[in-house]
């Protein structure tokens, strides 16, 4: 097992030891684990930190933990643990399960992030700037957090951990963490520098300092109350049967202003064919494991491949590209519209499993406008029935709002859009058959107009 790093607040590993058997059973059904389908055979302490005493009637454990797996190296998850002797009804939807054995013996576990109180120490470690075991706790003291706000756990699904306080404030608690810079700190901040008013600023972020290495693990944010993510505004749209083009073209010009503050605020490079032809090669890697993965996908693929091979040819002849940060998983569901009708792009932390050196990695802004439009055909394929008509008016909208800022409409290169876009949709391919088959049909669409020799 890791050791921890700073005898002050460090648990002992006994206590994953107790929590083991139930863990193995708990952390698998949950929407963060990235490791479902394999069975969970161990687990290491990469830190502990007790918060309260486990002696007292509620026990509490900061825990990064390494679950391990057949073939992979194990993944690092966060959690917060709390212990008491029996759960109060509220509390039900969190338990973890009953300690049988090992210094927590007899205590009732279970997911800390649902109890005020737990909910409540996170937030003033983030006031005070506390430093507790491994845990680090930085802010920006130029916004005020005032103590003894409200928490309540966001409880839609997502693959992080949110609590809201007193709808003054929002906390994401990262749940699979790995050391090094977050791309979901270190952009906000870049852009809160800038004066970007289209993402909240990071008002205080707590990090883990484990054996000479850092781990984000939350970011506090301003709460944007009354607002709307722009999937559930776009449901909301179709089944009103109303036009979106107008919400479109602003959120076009939201990402422009993004993408502009961020090429302002961290460097920028020009990638010819030899940045390019990577970026090809992991493209046309990833669509003949799809290929594999899905049969369905195996008829398209010869037709698919000639969106990446076309973009190698392109590089090869020349051509340049600017690449800079991007957002990195650009999607309807990471944008809020303020009743005012604003637009703000939050979640910066781009794919999680892609690994944290490619998440970092400069881009073509395109790539984000490729995962936007993706999300228009995924919003219209949700109605009954589909209204491609509909997506195709928020692509044209989007596009042209974009074109305002950014003063080049993404359109006019199609080959490095299709490009992007293609790769998009081979990871949905995959994505869905994995997770939730039933919406397969929705980026098996994509892939027939994609891989049409006509496409313009």
């Amino acid at each position: 097992m890791a050791k921890t790093v700073t005898p002050s607040g460090t648990t002992s590993p006994g206590v994953l030891a107790s929590l083991d058997p139930l863990l193995r059973e708990w952390l698998p059904r949950q929407r963060w684990f990235a490791g479902k389908g394999r069975p969970v055979t161990g687990f290491s302490l990469v830190a502990g930190t007790e918060l309260l005493p486990s002696r007292s009637r509620l026990g509490l454990y900061h825990l990064l933990v390494r679950a391990h797996q057949p073939d992979t190296a194990g993944d690092c998850y966060q959690l917060l643990i709390g212990a008491r002797e029996a759960l109060p009804p509220r509390l039900a939807p969190a338990l973890i399960g009953h300690v049988t054995d090992g210094p927590l013996t007899g205590r009732t576990v279970y997911d800390a992030l649902y109890d005020a109180r737990p909910a409540g120490l996170l937030l003033e470690a983030l006031r005070t700037g506390a430093r507790i075991g491994v845990l680090r706790c930085e802010r920006d003291f130029d916004q005020e957090i005032r103590p003894g706000l409200v928490p309540r756990l966001m409880t839609a699904e997502q693959s992080n951990s949110s609590v809201v306080y007193g709808d003054t404030f929002i906390l994401k608690l990262l749940r699979r963490v790995v050391p090094g810079v977050n791309p979901d700190l270190e952009l906000p901040l870049a852009l809160a520098r800038e004066g970007c008013p289209r993402v909240p600023a990071p008002t205080a972020w707590m990090e883990g300092d484990v054996q000479g290495e850092t781990y984000v693990l939350g970011v506090l944010q301003p709460y944007l109350q009354g607002a709307t993510d722009g999937w559930e505004l776009a449901l909301r749209e179709l089944a009103k049967g109303e036009d979106f083009g107008a919400e479109a073209r602003d959120l076009g010009r939201a990402t422009a202003e993004v993408h502009r503050a961020l090429a302002r605020a961290l460097p920028t490079a020009t990638f010819g064919h030899a940045q390019i032809q990577p970026l090809v090669d992991g493209m046309v890697v990833r669509l003949e494991a799809a290929a594999q993965a899905v049969p369905t996908l195996r008829p398209y693929a010869p037709a698919l491949r000639t969106a990446f091979t076309a973009l190698a040819a392109l590089a090869a002849e020349g051509h340049t590209w600017t690449a800079q940060r991007v957002h990195g998983d650009l999607h309807l569901g990471q944008c809020l519209r303020a009743p005012a009708g604003e637009w703000t792009l939050i979640d910066f932390e781009g794919e999680p499993a892609r690994p944290l050196a490619e998440r970092r990695m400069p881009q073509p802004a395109v790539r984000d406008v490729a995962g936007m439009l993706r999300s228009f055909d995924y919003a219209a394929h949700s109605a009954d029935p589909p209204l491609p008509a509909w997506a195709h008016g928020c692509r044209a909208a989007f596009c042209s709002g974009y074109a305002e800022v950014a003063g080049v409409d993404p359109r006019t290169d199609p080959v490095l859009l299709r490009a992007y876009e293609t790769d998009k949709a081979v990871y949905e391919v995959v994505y869905e058959a994995r997770h939730r088959p039933d919406w397969l049909p929705v980026p098996l669409s994509a892939i027939h107009r994609l891989a049409a020799p006509d496409l313009p």
